[in-house]
């Protein structure tokens, strides 16, 4: 009993001996030996110890090939990781990462965490390798950074399909919750080619509207919401069927109904960017393609007013043989005209195949919105189902968008005023933005009540121009009757309805 400890001294001092000599030798090695040789003895050992070795490695480098554009793969094993390196690494480090309003929390270099998934356990490791060419005087020295996933051979196939797929999953999903959201336009055609000018130019989108603040009726938003979100989550039924997983809303009313609004709220709801598109910046139906193909998923495309964009009001009427020739040879003058002096704009057609044609269906998961005041203007083809899939009409404000309007510029929810003011709205017609012009303190002083008497005086001047036109109009309904055939009466005529 007495020889244990002299033993394991004895053990453990031969041990440290022992790991001594060979760091010594390896730092001899490493330092006079040709890195060439080093790389092809680290080969072979690699090689041979990984016949011993029940484990498989992985590795995920954040640049394959273009070492301008990080990989995809890495960036979502990265989003993936920093949920779950916050919560079990000691070593984090905190980025604001792109496009993103929050830190990121991310593994620091060579930490290690430890993943569960269905029953196997995996290790995910930061790590990077340093260029052994010597730097540039103007460069500094390159860093290859990687993730590398270790995990028992026995579950090479579930970790190489059904994990890595859920990795990728989820990282997507990880970012775009994080993501910072756009408002993109497009820039005109001729500034593309010029240095760091893009196709789309964006600012950052911080619209606060929301259903909950839009002075809709409650059955007609509830109908839209569980529209938007139905969508939101059919991408396996979409594919199933056959068609590009897109939809397309028609918004269409009075200005001052809440149309852009509306837009928001439907941005807001599904956190997605939008992207508004000016038809008149667009030079030809090529450019309008291209813009469609730098348009990301999960976004909504916008445009607005599309009534007054272009030509695209659909008056093609049938006409006799002469007049027909006659438009033909003005429509083929015009484009002629249009394309000699390169400003020739999008066609109807164009905008048809942009919508729901072959090139829809590159990317997926978009809204595609028209708004327009007059939608009896637009052509048929143009909103037909299966372009615009949901029409919406966005009317004057009854007496629940009052309310809504009341709780969120006055925080009220009653008042003894609201009878008075559901009774005007039942004979008045007014839009949502002039109930909110009126509900907007003006001055510090201005209390509820006050806001809501100039809201009931709004009404009723407009009540009072309602009646006044319709007595004008019974007046120019009476001087149409009294014309005979489209000829004035008689003297003996007009001198009996005057004595009547």
């Amino acid at each position: 009993m007495e020889m244990v400890p002299s033993t394991m001294t004895e053990m453990w001092t031969t041990m440290g001996s022992t790991i001594a000599s060979f760091m010594f030798i390896w730092a001899i090695i490493r330092q006079y030996c040709p890195y060439e040789l080093r790389r092809y003895f680290e080969k072979y050992t690699h090689t041979i110890m990984t016949y011993f070795s029940p484990y498989i490695k992985i590795s995920i480098h954040e640049f394959t090939g273009d070492r301008l554009k990080r990989s995809e793969a890495y960036v979502a094993v990265e989003a993936y990781l920093s949920t779950n390196s916050s919560k079990t690494a000691k070593r984090l480090k905190a980025e604001m990462g792109k496009d993103s309003n929050n830190l990121v929390l991310s593994m620091d270099e060579y930490e290690k965490v430890t993943d569960e998934f269905r029953g196997a356990k995996v290790w995910w490791v930061a790590s990077k390798v340093v260029s052994a060419t010597r730097p540039m005087a103007y460069y500094p020295e390159q860093e290859k950074r990687y993730y590398r996933l270790t995990f028992h051979k026995r579950y090479r196939e579930m970790i190489t399909g059904a994990y890595l797929e859920h990795v990728v999953k989820e990282g997507k999903e990880i970012r775009v919750r994080n993501r910072q959201r756009k408002l993109y336009t497009n820039s005109p055609g001729y500034k593309w080619p010029s240095y760091k000018q893009t196709m789309w130019s964006h600012i950052v989108f911080e619209h606060p509207a929301t259903f909950g603040t839009m002075a809709l009726e409650p059955d007609k938003k509830k109908e839209i919401i569980e529209d938007l979100v139905t969508f939101s989550e059919s991408k396996e039924f979409y594919a199933r069927i056959g068609k590009a997983w897109k939809r397309g809303y028609l918004l269409y009313g009075p200005p001052g109904t809440g149309k852009s609004t509306m837009i928001a709220a439907m941005a807001n709801l599904l956190n997605y960017d939008v992207y508004d598109l000016e038809l008149t910046a667009v030079k030809d139906n090529t450019e309008l393609r291209k813009l469609l193909i730098e348009t990301t998923s999960k976004s909504i495309i916008v445009i607005e007013d599309i009534d007054c964009s272009l030509d695209l009001t659909g008056q093609r009427k049938k006409k006799g043989g002469k007049a027909m020739a006659d438009d033909e040879k003005e429509r083929k003058e015009v484009k002629e005209e249009s394309g000699n002096s390169g400003n020739s704009k999008v066609t109807l057609s164009g905008l048809l195949n942009f919508i729901d044609g072959l090139w829809s269906a590159c990317g997926g998961e978009r809204l595609i919105v028209f708004t327009t005041n007059y939608v009896e203007k637009l052509d048929p083809a143009l909103i037909r189902r299966g372009r615009m899939d949901k029409h919406i009409e966005l009317s004057y404000c009854g007496f629940e968008g009052f309310k809504v309007l009341a709780k969120n510029y006055l925080k009220l929810e009653t008042h003894p005023l609201f009878d008075a003011i559901d009774g005007l709205m039942k004979e008045v017609k007014i839009t949502p933005a002039d109930v909110a012009e009126n509900l907007m303190p003006k001055s510090p002083l201005d209390d509820a009540e006050k806001c809501l008497w100039s809201l009931i005086q709004a009404l009723e001047e407009a009540k009072e121009e309602a009646e006044a036109e319709a007595e004008a109009a019974t007046a120019k309904k009476v001087v149409e009757q009294s014309q005979d055939g489209g000829g004035v009466c008689s003297e003996n005529c007009m001198a009996e309805k005057a004595s009547e």
